[in-house]
């Protein structure tokens, strides 16, 4: 018996899971695996600016929300770290932020500040762009839990459209991706098809086309971003639904 192209899709989806970055991780928590410390790596550099925005917001100053990012993604990254992630707590933003809970009530109240960092600076950890980044968060008083969440969100929304701009680029659509990339990130439209179809030199049902593959190529890539940071496939969805939740206010 054939199977539907439905089930084949699950059935895929479900094979390849088990080479995402935060299931290597999970896999690699009792061995010295090189597999499992350069998947934590990769998701540190993504991830590390939601955590800069908790420490800011939790009442830390510039230097002082740098040199304990910065120490504790050192820490995060040492061979022996990952025999204590526990794969009970699913997701990686879950773990991410208890671990960094644990650390700051470690090391808050500890003077010696210039020798954080071990010497093992994290490359993507970009302190000045994250105070820069920092300082465009939106006014209002969140909590340091809802905006690290609220930011972890953006921060899968910003990836996701980063790689659809680059496949549009290199597929020579790269002027339609920029005039509709706002559409595509839950922007209001700021023109209406006809003014934009016009301009692009498409007609209207092009471009609502255009516009439906691209919406549905976003989602795509964002499930595939989620599933690097949840331990199972049946977790993406929830995940997904959470986070854009925490966009709607």
């Amino acid at each position: 018996m054939n199977e539907s192209p439905r089930g084949l899709e699950r059935a895929q989806t479900t094979s390849a899971f088990a080479t995402t970055h935060w299931s290597v991780v999970l896999a690699a928590r009792d061995s010295d695996s090189p597999a499992g410390a350069e998947a934590l790596a990769r998701l540190c550099a993504a991830y590390w600016y939601p955590l800069y925005v908790y420490v800011r917001r939790r009442g830390l100053g510039p230097e002082d929300a740098q040199d304990l990012t910065q120490e504790f993604f050192a820490r995060l990254l040492e061979k022996n770290f990952l025999r204590l992630v526990d794969p009970g707590r699913g997701r990686f933003r879950s773990f991410l932020v208890m671990a960094l809970d644990r650390f700051l009530a470690k090391e808050w109240q500890r003077q010696h500040r210039q020798k954080r960092g071990g010497g093992r600076p994290l490359s993507s950890l970009d302190a000045a762009e994250g105070e820069q980044r920092y300082f465009r968060e939106p006014a209002r008083e969140y909590p340091p839990e809802k905006l690290f969440d609220r930011r972890w969100a953006l921060t899968l929304l910003e990836r996701t459209l980063a790689q659809l701009g680059r496949e549009c680029e290199a597929a020579g659509k790269g002027a339609l991706f920029r005039a509709v990339q706002g559409w595509l990130a839950g922007e209001s439209e700021g023109q209406p098809y006809e003014a934009l179809a016009r301009r692009l030199g498409l007609s209207v049902n092009a471009l609502k086309v255009a516009v439906h593959r691209l919406r549905r190529r976003h989602a795509r890539l964002l499930r595939a971003e989620v599933a690097q940071t949840v331990a199972r496939p049946e977790e993406v969805d929830d995940e997904i639904r959470y986070l854009l939740g925490t966009l709607a206010d």
